[in-house]
């Protein structure tokens, strides 16, 4: 089964439907929500009473042309503790807005994350990791804000609103039915503009995430960029990335600031023509000056309120894209999983591999193939060199084993069981890798090594590091194994590092040992600790090796010559070397020895 399309393949969010995946995360904290509703309804409530206040200090204090000041006090008062209820009521809801907000991106994080988790290579060949990170920092900073923000400034407005209106209707049906005639208006411009600010939306969102890409790979490769002098290019490609972001912004915003200026003018306008009407109706008795008023200031509340409903709602779009690029991480499957009932493993292990008849092109090469019609059996205990040219298929072999990608035809099995029976983590459970190109984790050196085997005590700790000869250079550090390490291990040497992914496969104790073997970059001292702690590695386990040394391709019980996908030579060294054919010839140039 195939994996998910890439995010990019997939279709665009276009409506504020994509929110639902919010809503279904801040849905669990049912207690927080309701208080943040009761909240915000004591806050609108406040803010409607307001105007009621401004009426009564008019109509009791200064109606009959006199000021009546008992009654403007006793107004005064009743105008204060709704001032206070306000202060409280806005307190507590922006906290319990703002930790809803907080807790559901948390939340939305930990879920992308651990589907991320569960995804195949693949996923991320054809995906950038620099704009999925982008995903799980720009767009989840935007739910953010609108959760914790943009959402409760909707609802609060959009309950002064319609509570004004109908406090509106209370003072004057006939001025709030001439104001209502206006609110319909405000759908065109809503309607108009809004598909337009969602694609922008979106589209900001992707030129902000190139952004972060863009950033992430340079300062990844500074060595490199200054190296080879290329930090003007770089500055301008950043430069380019940066105007291009916001160009998108700026014609977003150009449109969001038009359909503002309509709904605001609009309704505005409406609120004058209302209010002229009204100064009739108090001239002619009609009305009191504190209806007028109450009326004036309702009016100009529910003006404001539908007129930060439009900004908004702008807002609201621009969380939909953030939120649908975050839906498809959270959507997207693996093609590789466990079975419905998985075969558990033999026990004891033996650590047999074994490939029959395996066809095997890789997903975004599908032409080309990577394996044709290979069978290789390793038996428990055994070392397999296996050899050949670049493009080969030697490390598509490892990817095959651990299960990354399952054959077009074909089986791999491991202990005598097809790998498509078994839970890919029981799998990997019994397989150590140690590849090429060391990952070391910004982290402690301990914790680089517990990597292997995570409740591996402190003594199985450093037995491990001596058994890779890594021992002494931990201690030497500033921490000893408590040392930070720096990113990818910057404070480490490379053959430092490679003993530290060695001492991991050990303290993993895997039967075993895929080993795409890392010192032909390495110089004489560090090959030479590299080679023995390779050495205690390989001992009583069964051991793939693809090899760079002779050293290693004499040590192998058996070594296998690929090309082109296929195995075409198998023996031991002197045989090979003495066929004249293709390992003799590779043995001239990658091991540098007379054939």
């Amino acid at each position: 089964m195939a994996s998910t399309p890439a995010p990019e393949d997939k279709p665009q969010g276009r409506s504020i439907g994509n929110l639902t995946l919010v809503y279904k995360a801040a849905a669990r904290y049912p207690g927080r929500i309701a208080a943040a509703l009761f909240f915000l309804a004591c806050s609108s409530a406040a803010t409607l009473a307001i105007p009621r206040g401004f009426k009564e200090i008019i109509d009791r204090g200064f109606s009959r042309g006199a000021v009546d000041a008992p009654a403007v006090s006793e107004a005064f008062h009743y105008l204060l503790m709704i001032v206070i209820v306000l202060a409280f009521a806005t307190g507590l809801r922006f906290y319990f807005v703002s930790w809803i907000g907080e807790r559901t991106v948390a939340d939305l994080r930990r879920q992308v994350q651990r589907n991320l988790l569960t995804l195949p290579p693949r996923f991320f060949e054809e995906n950038r990791p620099s704009e999925i990170a982008s995903r799980l920092t720009a767009d989840t900073a935007v739910l953010e804000q609108v959760v914790g923000s943009s959402v409760s400034m909707a609802l609060r407005n959009f309950v002064t609103g319609v509570g004004g209106i109908i406090y509106l209707f209370v003072l004057s049906p006939k001025l709030a039915g001439l104001l209502l005639i206006a609110i319909p208006l405000l759908f065109g411009p809503i309607i108009l503009f809004g598909r337009k600010v969602r694609t922008l939306s979106r589209a900001s969102q992707d030129r902000i995430a190139d952004v972060g890409s863009n950033v992430s790979e340079v300062l990844g490769a500074m060595k490199i960029v200054q190296a080879f002098g290329q930090e003007r290019r770089e500055e301008q490609r950043f430069a380019d990335t940066v105007e291009r972001a916001f160009a998108t912004a700026k014609t977003r915003m150009r449109l969001r600031a038009v359909m503002t200026v309509l709904l605001i003018g609009m309704f505005t306008s409406a609120i004058v023509l209302v209010i002229w009407e009204g100064a009739i109706d108090v001239a002619a008795g009609r009305m009191t000056g504190g209806d007028i008023a109450a009326f004036v200031f309702t009016g100009l509340l529910v003006g404001g309120a539908f007129g930060a409903l439009s900004e908004i709602y702008g807002d609201l779009l621009r969380a939909s894209g953030a939120a649908g690029r975050l839906s498809e991480l959270i959507a997207a499957r693996a093609e590789i999983r466990a079975p419905d009932a998985p075969v558990a493993l033999p026990q004891p292990p033996r650590g047999a591999i074994a490939f029959e008849g395996v066809e095997f092109r890789y997903p975004t090469r599908p032409d080309q193939k990577a394996l044709h019609d290979l069978s290789l059996a390793v038996a428990p205990g055994e070392t397999v060199a296996v050899v050949g040219p670049s493009g080969a298929g030697k490390s598509t072999l490892f990817q095959l084993a651990l299960r990354f990608y399952d054959p077009q035809a074909g089986r791999v099995t491991f202990d005598g069981i097809d790998v498509r029976d078994l839970d890919p983590g029981d799998l990997r459970n019994r397989i150590a890798l140690v590849p090429q190109e060391t990952v070391i984790f910004a982290a402690s050196a301990r914790d680089n090594l517990r990597y292997g085997r995570w409740d591996a005590s402190e003594a199985e700790i450093e037995a491990a590091a001596r058994a890779a000869n890594a021992h002494d250079f931990i201690v030497s550090l500033p921490e000893g194994y408590d040392t930070f390490l720096g990113e990818s291990g910057a404070r480490l040497s490379g053959g430092q590092r490679q003993r530290i992914a060695i001492a991991r496969a050990l303290l993993r104790d895997a039967p075993l040992l895929l080993l795409d073997e890392a010192t032909s970059a390495l110089d004489a001292e560090s090959e030479a600790s590299v080679q023995q702690a390779l050495e205690r590695l390989m001992e009583s386990r069964t051991t793939v090796v693809i090899a760079h040394r002779l050293a290693t391709v004499r040590a192998a019980d058996r070594i296998i010559v690929m090309e082109d996908g296929r195995i075409v030579e198998e023996g031991n060294h002197a045989t090979l070397t003495a066929r004249g054919g293709l390992y003799a010839r590779l043995a001239r140039l990658q091991f540098d020895v007379a054939a």
